[in-house]
């Protein structure tokens, strides 16, 4: 009996370790991912060892009686640690947060009073600067970090934060570890992006679709990357309001 039993704990063991070991190339694939479109003071070594123990995390925690890949839970995984490690890395200041709080405002109150629609020269009125002066905000933001859509949302379970990301909302796919209403949020996104301009709705495309890097969406769109960066933050912050001014409206 006792030998059985130290026979299952070695086949477990040694079932544990080649599956990481085959599973590892996801966290160096994923790891590139994020990379491509992290600023340079963001080190790829800190994505990979993030991700590695997002890998034995989802290894240890995987349930093969369940209807679900290894392969696709392990992705999961590794892409929320990640993304918990980018979180916890938290570049901005108190004045860049109060910034970004204060374009969030404008862009509120122009969009309340425009129909929903808030351009660059509407806001950066409402902010009291030229234009000029409003993209240098714009550019200091994103140049602090990525205010990326892949950061963790509020949900209908609003007494803790679910791992659903803007990226699965805006491309519709399933979580196999986690239940939301990942409809509810697909719609809030989708009349979001309605109201974004022409622009704004090309770089979600090239950029969350196509996965374009924001050099690249420059040159397709023949701007510069430094205005594509100021582009993408400020409809990140437009889409955020809305997430947010959404779960604020039904009280969660």
């Amino acid at each position: 009996m006792l030998n059985k039993y130290k026979d299952n704990i070695k086949t477990s063991d040694t079932w544990r370790e080649d599956m990481i070991v085959k599973h590892a190339y996801l966290v160096k694939h994923i790891s590139a991912s994020f990379a491509r479109r992290l600023p340079s003071t963001v080190q790829f070594d800190e994505l990979v060892s993030a991700g590695s123990l997002g890998l034995i995390d989802a290894v240890d925690k995987f349930d093969r009686d369940k209807y679900v890949s290894l392969n696709a839970y392990a992705k999961y995984r590794i892409k929320g640690a990640i993304l918990d490690e980018l979180r916890s890395m938290d570049p901005y200041s108190r004045s860049m947060r109060k910034k970004i709080q204060n374009i969030s405002k404008a862009v509120h109150k122009v969009e309340n009073a425009n129909g929903g629609h808030a351009s660059d020269s509407k806001v950066a009125e409402e902010l009291g600067v030229d234009l000029k002066d409003y993209f240098d905000m714009l550019t200091e933001i994103h140049g602090a970090t990525v205010l990326s859509l892949d950061a963790f949302i509020k949900t209908k379970n609003y007494d803790n934060f679910s791992n659903t990301t803007f990226q699965i909302g805006l491309k519709g796919k399933d979580n196999p570890a986690e239940s939301f209403d990942i409809e509810e949020i697909k719609v809030v996104l989708a009349n979001g992006i309605k109201k974004l301009t022409e622009k704004e709705q090309k770089v979600v495309s090239l950029y969350y679709y196509e996965e374009f890097t924001l050099k690249e969406i420059g040159e397709i769109l023949s701007l510069t990357e430094s205005r594509i960066c100021q582009i993408h933050t400020a409809l990140l912050i437009k889409l955020k309001l809305k997430i947010s001014s959404y779960f604020s409206e039904k009280g969660f």
